[in-house]
């Protein structure tokens, strides 16, 4: 597959979600997202707002993740964590799975409390399973539940746990969902060859902290 730098960055969810970083190297991640196109900024909610001031009239669009990595938190706090990251700038919500109610088989559980974060605000939802917890079957389970609850996308990883993107996972998400749900990849995308494969698996967003480094393969 052949692809330009201009139309990957159009792919690519520029990440900036480690809790050590600075409010400079915020600022500064935000301007290189902006200045190279990247299609959004991905960054905590303590610093949705501090990202929409620096993105505003671009078309690098702004968002934030919920729930964030363990999605051991109540549905409520989930959706008010949404509804203030929204009226704060923010775009996009990442938001995280119960991961023990999914895997004690609570799947009714699973679809209210992403309904909750997708009726929270208008923004667009991208469901985090984090597959590294889950099996194949639960994977396919999963997926399917976050378009019942009429999320808009199915996402890999939060990138924080022992494994992130994997081509049979990605696989197995599209395979349990129609054409209207889209698939996110995160997790370990640090290479060209990687971006491209996820790709061409069907994959129309890609998490990652190395953009730098994936975009050098380039020039």
């Amino acid at each position: 597959m052949k692809i330009t730098k201009e139309e990957l960055v159009r792919y690519i969810d520029h990440s900036l979600l480690r809790a050590q970083l600075t409010n400079e190297e915020i600022i500064e991640g935000c301007n290189y997202a902006k200045e190279l196109n990247c299609v959004s900024v991905c960054v905590n909610s303590n610093r949705v707002k501090m990202a929409a001031e620096i993105l505003t009239g671009s078309s690098t669009a702004v968002g934030t993740v919920v729930g964030f990595p363990s999605g051991a938190h109540t549905s409520y706090i989930k959706a008010k964590e949404t509804e203030e990251a929204y009226n704060n700038g923010a775009v996009e919500i990442d938001m995280v799975i119960d991961i023990g109610a999914m895997r004690s088989g609570d799947y009714d559980f699973v679809r209210e409390d992403i309904k909750a974060v997708v009726k929270a605000s208008p923004a667009i939802v991208k469901v985090i399973l984090e597959n590294a917890y889950l099996t194949k079957e639960e994977i396919a389970i999963a997926s399917n539940l976050c378009e019942e609850a009429e999320a808009h996308y199915v996402k890999t990883s939060t990138g924080f746990a022992m494994s992130g993107a994997i081509l049979k996972d990605i696989m197995i998400m599209k395979n349990a969902v129609s054409n209207k749900m889209k698939v996110k990849a995160a997790g370990g995308i640090t290479d060209l060859k990687f971006a491209l494969e996820l790709i061409e698996a069907g994959c129309t967003r890609l998490g990652t902290s190395k953009t730098a480094q994936i975009l050098a393969e380039l020039d």
